[in-house]
């Protein structure tokens, strides 16, 4: 199955050199591939995965082990933000 990944802020340095003009990977996954399962595949720190979000809707810390992605999905991450 294809889905998107997009990386925004600093996260967007873990994206190959192509990939970060768009902040999106297009990544070819096995069905059933969790959002965590993608996290560890692609070697994020999980400590910057703070805002981890599937086609729009917030995806809790709880369920992003056992939530599997769909053909056709976009999983965006941000990291924690600061600001005032």
């Amino acid at each position: 199955m294809k889905v998107t990944l997009k990386l925004y802020a600093m996260l967007s340095d873990y994206l190959p050199d192509a990939a970060r003009k768009s902040n999106a990977l297009e990544l070819e996954l096995d069905a059933g591939t969790t959002p965590a399962q993608l996290i560890a595949g692609q070697n994020l720190p999980l400590k910057l995965c703070h805002l981890v979000l599937v086609d729009g809707v917030f995806i809790p810390p709880a369920t992003r082990a056992t939530r599997p992605l769909v053909d056709g999905e976009t999983l965006a991450i941000w990291p924690p933000i600061a600001g005032g």
